[in-house]
């Protein structure tokens, strides 16, 4: 291993998008990195046209084997370098594309800090520039942040778009939870940190989320393929506001309640069915009781 700093990229059946994030990658303006691409089982053939790269030594080609999705695919990833001596973990999705300077702006802003954070977090933009719905950041999981004007942001929530954490803060408060599967479970994770250490969005360190609409999590718009998916959702979020006590089950109680007048409302097709799914959600949590998983080092102390 020739650098303290990896990347930790995943992705599943998305070979194309995942070499655009490559591309990006290589080109920021600090090289002093490696890459770790957590493969979830892709049948595209991401595998094989990466191999070439992976010989290089600049790419850690990993396949666990199945598909783990995104939770268990971080978790992965984040083991994997953290067994290989990596200090600092910069986390991201296939889509996600760093502007150059995106890596050198949470250097800078760890150097301001003298490493005394938990997480930086970068600006997510969608392809037109504006700010991405899916990933705006946020004070806590109660309140939105109103003010991104600055170079370090106090913020308790965000996601795995660009995402810069360390190693000592994984030993500390465990990994991401694989049983999240999809949704949330970078809600529960950041939620998790800023509870004991101060958390920053790093305004200049920006990427580009190249989804193909800039929307957040929307069951009322949502067409019949993805439905199902919401389930993982609405479950996860009763997890991460349990803990927050009888103030996060009043919040979870009228956020559910929007959600549903907006299903009864405004969808266009298949109403019953998406307020199954979120009562579904809602229910599966009354039997969901994941454990935190720790590096080993830690469990053995």
């Amino acid at each position: 291993m020739k650098n303290d700093i990896v990347a930790i990229v995943v992705t599943y059946n998305r070979k194309m998008m995942l070499f655009e994030c490559l591309r990006h990658l290589a080109e920021q303006t600090v090289q002093d990195f490696d890459i770790i691409v957590v493969d979830n089982a892709s049948t595209d053939g991401t595998g094989q046209d990466l191999a070439p790269f992976v010989e290089t030594g600049k790419i850690i080609y990993l396949n666990p084997g199945e598909n783990l999705g995104g939770a268990g695919g971080f978790l992965f990833g984040i083991k994997q370098a953290a067994e290989r001596g990596y200090r600092y973990f910069w986390l991201m999705d296939d889509d996600t594309l760093p502007y150059p300077d995106a890596l050198e702006q949470f250097l800078v802003a760890d150097r301001a800090l003298d490493g005394k954070y938990g997480f930086l977090s970068g600006k997510a933009l969608w392809t037109d520039g504006k700010l991405c719905r899916m990933n705006l950041q946020k004070k806590d999981v109660f309140h939105r942040l109103k003010n991104r004007d600055g170079s370090l942001i106090p913020i308790g929530v965000a996601t795995f778009v660009s995402m810069f954490t360390k190693a000592e803060i994984v030993q500390d408060v465990g990994l991401p939870i694989p049983e999240f599967f999809i949704w949330t479970d970078d809600v529960e994770y950041t939620d998790r940190i800023s509870a004991k250490y101060p958390c920053y969005l790093v305004s200049k360190s920006c990427v580009t989320h190249a989804m193909s609409s800039n929307i957040g999590v929307n069951l009322a718009s949502e067409g019949s393929e993805r439905l199902e998916r919401y389930r993982y959702c609405y479950r996860n979020e009763v997890y991460v506001y349990r803990r927050h006590g009888i103030k996060g089950a009043f919040y979870l109680l009228l956020k559910d309640f929007y959600h549903a007048t907006r299903i009864l409302l405004f969808s266009e097709g298949w109403r019953w069915k998406k307020l199954r799914v979120l009562c579904l959600g809602i229910r599966e949590d009354f039997s969901f009781r994941p454990g935190i998983p720790y590096l080993r080092s830690h469990t053995d102390e």
